[in-house]
């Protein structure tokens, strides 16, 4: 649907809105720095972010007696970016607000390329990722790889989870399973559940793998993350979107990150929708090291800048011809490292 035409009063008051906006916005900036010339403003606590709103972060008191709360703050220039699951140093303020002053060193960050190819933090310190997929729509082989490549350099845990095992049928379920046996064979663990507002969910085959750790949720639109979420976490009320008629494939109902406490301890972040993760801020060394069949043969080739495509004694197409290397998993090692130099061309 194209987007309605304003006409020049609208416009003008459009821009008039953003503009009074903005001006609230540098007023709570400026009440909150008054705050601190006065002594208004809290000692320095650490705190976690829950979520990030434009030049806002709910920060949550991680210790005093507002261990617990959520206060609503802006952040000190030169922080860099700061996302769901950061730990920070800051300082409460009057009203549940709050200024913070720096950021503690990460154990893990989540990156994807935007649109441009710049770098755009997702989540900070996982130890686990959760890589959601559905019968519809249909799983994408190549976009679970580019996840797994991702956890692989992160040193996380991936656990591939199918969700609506409902809609597993006759026409669906040999190619289900063909996919889900695929991962099992590397070493991956999966799961299958039912998440949805329309039948009884069902989770039992996911205990004790999220608890205590702290999990980023991802998945192309419409395999039912918020819906994972909303039954984990009743409380939760993430909105949750219908696939599109014309397409076949997700909706986005997430637009941000988003921190969630568990109630048997640990945490999970979910991640916005997304129809594409790409990789192009690694290189190809990385990209091989994060395909873990073919990470255990690096080094094994006759020549030591062997590029693994038609080399004479390449120890990776050898395992590929023999099976050790599934055809499917080669194909998309390939076809992501073709991404990868192409961007890097441009």
């Amino acid at each position: 649907m194209s987007k309605r035409k304003l006409n020049r009063r609208q416009e003008w008051r459009a821009e008039k809105i953003q503009q009074e906006r903005q001006v609230r916005s540098h007023k709570k900036e400026r009440d909150l720095s008054r705050q601190v010339q006065s002594g208004d403003l809290s000692s320095e606590q650490h705190g976690l972010i829950i979520c990030r709103y434009s030049k806002h972060f709910e920060v949550e008191a991680l210790e005093g007696d507002d261990k617990g709360s959520v206060h609503r703050c802006v952040s000190r220039n030169n922080l860099g970016t700061l996302v769901a699951g950061d730990k920070v140093v800051w300082r409460a303020g009057s009203d549940k607000t709050g200024v913070i002053e720096s950021r503690l060193e990460r154990s893990t960050i989540l990156e994807r390329p935007d649109n441009f190819g710049n770098l755009k933090a997702v989540a900070a310190n996982i130890n686990q990722m959760l890589i959601i997929i559905a019968c519809e729509p249909a799983p994408q082989p190549n976009l679970i790889d580019r996840y797994l490549v991702a956890a692989e350099l992160m040193d996380i845990r991936p656990i591939l989870v199918l969700n609506k095992a409902d809609l597993i049928t006759q026409g669906n379920s040999e190619k289900l399973e063909s996919l889900l046996e695929r991962y099992k064979a590397l070493g991956y663990l999966t799961s299958k559940i039912v998440s949805s507002r329309h039948r009884e969910s069902d989770l039992s085959n996911l205990p004790g793998l999220v608890d205590q750790r702290t999990s980023i949720v991802v998945g192309q639109s419409g395999v039912g993350k918020s819906s994972f979420i909303n039954t984990l976490l009743p409380d939760a009320l993430l909105e949750v979107g219908e696939l599109s008629h014309a397409s076949g494939e997700g909706t986005h109902t997430t637009t941000k990150a988003k921190l969630f406490h568990l109630p048997c301890g640990g945490q999970l972040i979910d991640s916005p929708g997304i129809r594409d993760f790409s990789l192009w801020h690694i290189g190809i060394a990385q990209l091989q090291e994060g395909f873990i069949e073919i990470a255990a043969l690096l080094g094994r080739c006759k020549f030591r800048n062997c590029q693994h495509e038609l080399e004479p004694g390449c120890a990776i197409l050898s395992a590929v011809e023999d099976g050790r290397i599934g055809p499917e998993r080669f194909s998309s090692y390939e076809r992501t490292k073709e991404a990868i130099l192409d961007q890097q061309k441009r």
